[in-house]
């Protein structure tokens, strides 16, 4: 027998036009502003309920078997865009970093990988002005990052006046071959912003009950902080399982980038760095070491510079996230940083570095200037991206979630 009144009547579920596409090693559930239902158009209470629903957040099973979600935190994400008013740029992106246990988006920051997608969305769901999309060739689509109010370059491939999503292009953390989309972020520290907050290329870290750490502390891409994996106690090669199925080191690692947070001058105390689960993001470092991938591929000390690992919203990262690695690229490029060491020291445009899934190259230019601080200029790496699937997702109004 049914235990539902039959007096009860219960709304029927919104039908929102949404894309689910992945972007470099990530997924997202991707919106056009105006396809959005009116309250959820602007930012605010209404906005975060539907697109926490949308993913299957929060979730205490952390399965999100009632969303779109992957349950990590590389498949938890929306992303909302819309047509530039600013001559300048084709087209505004805004991400949100959807936590899986808790009814919270992070808007702090940028998916480095997503950014992979949103040029061919722009393109396929009429952001781009046709004239500047040629019939074969390339599509320069100019993004503006509203997240951190940074400029973006995607080279979007185009075949016959359409988007080409298939290609040979592998990329590390991605199982199979579609087409390259370089990505260049344009001058990700601003001349009057500090590539150093504290102004230190390498800063020690006193954490109560861990210890002392040398660390780098970046703000390029994402607010990153560097360690030395030997300092950590690690070699520098670990998977995902060394880390993740660890309690005590994933607790350590928090607290390390609690303290980091409020040293680079990101949050006030440290109650006030735990509401900010997406930055910064916390990686350590090492020199070239043979290792196998998660995939079982074996990669050789001498096909990459250096080792990094990361975090992301608490986990180790299967791959390396996009805004990392434009911290990666950064911190590479200027000598006597704890990531350019381990690379190897000296002046460097690009390196290969191993991560969890296997290698990824990124290059960056930067200048010291006559007042010795650094800026950079950019920083280019590639990816790819494609459309998993297309049409609505249906969600019950935040009214009734």
């Amino acid at each position: 027998m049914s235990s539902v009144s039959p007096s009860v009547v219960f709304a029927p579920q919104l039908k929102v036009p949404a894309t689910y596409m992945r972007g470099g090693t990530s997924k997202g559930v991707f919106f056009n502003l105006d396809d959005l239902p009116a309250a959820a158009q602007v930012a605010g209470a209404y906005r975060d309920a539907l697109l926490l629903r949308v993913i299957g957040s929060p979730d205490p099973y952390g399965k999100h078997t009632d969303g779109m979600g992957g349950a990590t935190s590389s498949t938890s994400k929306t992303v909302i865009l819309s047509r530039s008013d600013d001559d300048s740029h084709d087209v505004n992106y805004l991400f949100g970093q959807v936590s899986i246990d808790q009814p919270f988006i992070d808007w702090s920051g940028n998916c480095g990988n997503l950014t992979a997608a949103v040029g061919s969305f722009a393109i396929n769901n009429g952001l781009v002005d046709a004239a500047r999309i040629p019939e074969n060739g390339v599509c320069v689509v100019r993004i503006w990052q509203q997240n951190i109010g940074k400029t973006i370059l995607a080279s979007v491939p185009i075949t016959n006046g359409e988007v080409q999503e298939t290609g040979d292009f592998m990329l590390d953390g991605v199982t199979f071959p579609a087409a390259e989309v370089p990505i260049a972020f344009v001058a990700p520290v601003e001349p009057d912003e500090a590539v150093f907050p504290t102004g230190n290329i390498v800063d020690t870290l006193d954490v109560p009950g861990e210890g002392v750490f040398s660390v780098t502390m970046i703000n390029s891409g994402i607010p990153t902080l560097f360690f030395n994996a030997a300092d950590l106690g690690y070699t520098g090669t670990e998977l995902q399982d060394a880390i993740n199925g660890d309690s005590i080191a994933l607790a350590r690692f928090e607290n390390l980038r609690l303290h980091g947070a409020v040293h680079m001058g990101l949050s006030p105390n440290i109650e006030a760095a735990k509401l900010s689960q997406h930055i910064p993001k916390i990686a350590f470092v090492s020199g070239p070491q043979e290792y196998t991938t998660s995939s079982g591929a074996l990669i050789n000390a001498e096909s990459i510079d250096c080792h990094v690992r990361a975090l992301s919203m608490g986990k180790l990262h299967h791959a390396m996230m996009g805004t990392a690695a434009v911290a990666i690229g950064t911190a590479a490029a200027i000598p006597g940083t704890l990531v350019n060491l381990s690379a190897g020291g000296g002046m460097k445009d690009a390196i290969t570095f191993g991560h969890p899934s296997g290698t990824l190259k990124v290059g960056a230019t930067a200048i010291c200037t006559d007042a010795g601080q650094w800026q950079v200029e950019q920083v280019v790496m590639s990816r790819s991206a494609r459309v998993l699937m297309e049409g609505v997702v249906r969600v019950p109004a935040p009214e009734t979630c």
